[in-house]
């Protein structure tokens, strides 16, 4: 049955919005299997319903949106194996396993995702041997355009397991993810500004080093903020920051000042370059460490718009190299930092990092900023070196150019075309990256 939620949905970064026809809400497989063969029996489209958080309109559902909110929790253990409904959000999941003494190895710095989407879409941390999060994922349980409830993993169905695992929920609706996990493990952190030069130069260095490297650069700035996270030994007790000092370098200096100053950039454009530089300045390093999600997820209250591409690693230098010399000269200028982060190749056929070794670059606007030109530009740069588009951040490329991009796309269309021949789970986000079912 439909349920009394919001028709009206829209992203966290406001760049996305929809108004379904309807909403479903169920609590068991019986029910989503129901709305998805209704919506079938009447012609209309279904897509699952995440947190927002993709900056695209890869969640937008026009038809039937079903809300997995009221389908959530671990289900089952099974030695490193935990099989998790697909509505669960990573900080939930996050908290639960840490409260098993089970950790994922690797994660992005956003925790508000339900896992389904965010493998979906490809949500990834960093780390030069660790992939993204649904390289985590040992088998999946979905529910298909005809109703009917699948499992698949890399000896069931492989096929539908190697698309559906970045399936951008145009295969059915994901109902349970199996993931491995590892034990629970401290990370320490380091972080701290470093000339850019240097972070370039010995790029290689710092992945090969530290289980989890990235960096920020303010595009005005010759300074990043590097970050290198690693593992302790087992049994190593936690040296988290102070409740105060926490308190003082995320809320008040990340969100509060940060978010100050872009306010006063939106207002005066003319001072985002000196304001930029005055925030690449006051970064300041600091040590810790805790519970691994801890250091992997950070918060984040300053709305922005972002675009990432992943590149063939040794393309990084080359790309960042035009990105300086040529930012600096848009018409518009750019308040937020450029994110580099690195991933090991996998074999997941919509993965940005099948079959290559990834750097990803992301970039970023404060909300409300002017951003095409300099989206338009990063797009240029990365087109040239193979650039994969983040299927949850914005671009502007479509099935013809995507499929350029991955060798399996045309395997991953023939399998849509076997799971979901009517386009059941289909949105226009959907119909301009994976065009039309054959």
């Amino acid at each position: 049955m439909a349920q009394d939620t919001p028709l009206a949905w829209r992203n966290w970064a406001g760049t996305e919005s929809a108004t379904a026809a309807e909403i479903h809400s169920p609590a068991d497989v019986a029910g989503i299997s129901a709305a998805i063969t209704s919506a079938a029996e009447r012609g209309s489209t279904v897509r699952a319903r995440g947190s927002g958080h993709s900056f695209t309109a890869v969640g937008a559902a026009h038809g039937v949106a079903i809300d997995l909110s009221n389908w959530t929790g671990v289900v089952a253990v099974d030695g490193a194996d935990v099989t998790v409904r697909s509505g669960t959000t990573l900080a939930a999941l996050n908290t639960e396993l840490d409260r098993r003494g089970r950790a994922l190895a690797n994660l992005g710095d956003i925790d508000a995702q339900t896992i389904s989407g965010a493998i979906s879409t490809g949500t990834h941390g960093t780390g030069a041997r660790l992939g993204g999060i649904a390289t985590q994922v040992s088998a999946l349980e979905l529910v298909l355009a005809d109703g009917t409830a699948v499992r698949c993993s890399a000896t069931e169905r492989p096929d539908l397991f190697a698309a559906a695992r970045i399936g951008l929920g145009a295969l059915g609706v994901i109902t349970m993810v199996t993931l491995r996990t590892e034990p629970a493990f401290v990370l320490a952190a380091a972080e701290q500004p470093e000339p850019l030069d240097q972070v370039l130069e010995r790029l290689d260095e710092n992945c090969a080093d530290n289980d989890h490297f990235e960096f920020y650069w303010f595009p005005y700035g010759r300074k990043a903020l590097t970050k290198r996270n690693n593992r302790l030994p087992v049994g190593a007790r936690p040296r988290p920051l102070s409740p105060a000092r926490r308190f003082f370098e995320y809320e008040i200096m990340e969100n509060g000042a940060f978010g100050a100053l872009c306010k006063i950039g939106r207002f005066a454009p003319q001072l985002v370059r000196p304001l930029n530089k005055l925030s690449a300045s006051v970064l300041s390093p600091r040590s810790y460490s805790d519970v691994s999600h801890k250091v992997f997820v950070t918060s984040r209250r300053v709305r922005f718009v972002e675009s990432e591409y992943a590149i063939p690693r040794e393309a990084l230098a080359e790309v960042l190299a035009e990105l300086r010399a040529r930012v600096p000269q848009l018409a518009e200028p750019v308040m937020f930092p450029v994110e580099v982060r690195v991933a090991a190749r996998d074999d997941i056929w919509l993965s940005t990092a099948y079959d290559r070794d990834s750097a990803y670059i992301a970039i970023h606007q404060y909300r409300g900023m002017p951003y095409r030109a300099y989206f338009a530009l990063f797009e240029s740069i990365v087109d040239s070196v193979g650039g994969r588009p983040h299927w949850g951040k914005m671009h502007t490329l479509d099935a013809e150019k995507l499929r350029g991009r991955y060798p399996r796309f045309d395997d991953f269309a023939r399998i849509r075309s076997e799971v979901d021949p009517g386009g059941l789970f289909r949105n226009p986000y959907t119909d301009r990256v994976l065009g039309p079912i054959s």
